[in-house]
């Protein structure tokens, strides 16, 4: 658990061109609520989407369940929640946000929602430069209360770079990202290391749960 834990956070410094990336929220966290109320099951309700990629709340899916469970939570299936939601007319992610807490209580069960939003997502281009970004901003809310538990932002971002050698350097790379671009989705990517960066950084992050071995020694909050 706490090797794959430390194999996820080293992801976001780790980038085959050239990775800028940073997680960022207030450098000082009041855990004091999260204490109060400690969830052991988190349901993450599909993303707000403000981007123009029609598939980046699924993708974002893909990849959240790991670092959650992770940390130390149980997560209820998102495949499975997406389509629970819809097969009760709730067919858009703006609808499932705004399922009232005490029926998620009642019909799931779960302890914590994850509210998602997406603010970036895909490639923006500057002239023969392209740069993929993933934008992120979530927030943990206590089923029972309704109480904020925690909120955080994260941000990475991979740059195709100009190739060197001036002009013929930056048509050569522009022709070679495009040429990667077609082949690959660099955000599937970069949603993983967005997510490790925002729910598993040791200052910002979300407090270790019941589930990590170690609960016991996370002092946040205390």
């Amino acid at each position: 658990m706490q090797t794959s834990r430390t194999v996820l956070i080293a992801m976001a410094s780790l980038t085959a061109f050239a990775l800028v990336g940073c997680a960022s929220s207030k450098p000082m966290i009041d855990y004091s609520s999260y204490r109060g109320h400690m969830p052991r099951s988190v349901l993450v309700i599909p993303p707000i989407n403000d981007s123009v990629d029609v598939n980046a709340p699924y993708i974002f899916l893909s990849t959240v369940t790991r670092p959650l469970a992770e940390a130390g939570y149980y997560v209820f299936p998102v495949a499975v929640v997406d389509n629970f939601m819809k097969e009760n007319g709730l067919p858009t992610p703006d609808e499932m946000n705004a399922v009232p807490l005490d029926k998620i209580a009642k019909i799931i069960g779960a302890d914590a929602v994850l509210y998602v939003h997406i603010e970036e997502w895909g490639q923006k281009y500057i002239v023969l430069s392209s740069t993929t970004v993933v934008k992120v901003r979530a927030r943990m809310v206590d089923v029972k209360t309704g109480t904020t538990l925690w909120e955080g932002t994260a941000r990475v971002a991979e740059g195709s770079g100009d190739g060197g050698g001036g002009l013929a350097g930056m048509l050569l790379a522009a022709v070679i990202d495009q040429i990667v671009d077609s082949a690959t989705d660099r955000t599937h990517g970069l949603s993983a290391v967005a997510n490790a960066n925002l729910i598993l950084n040791a200052d910002s992050g979300l407090l270790l749960g019941p589930y990590n071995p170690g609960y016991e020694t996370d002092a946040r909050g205390r």
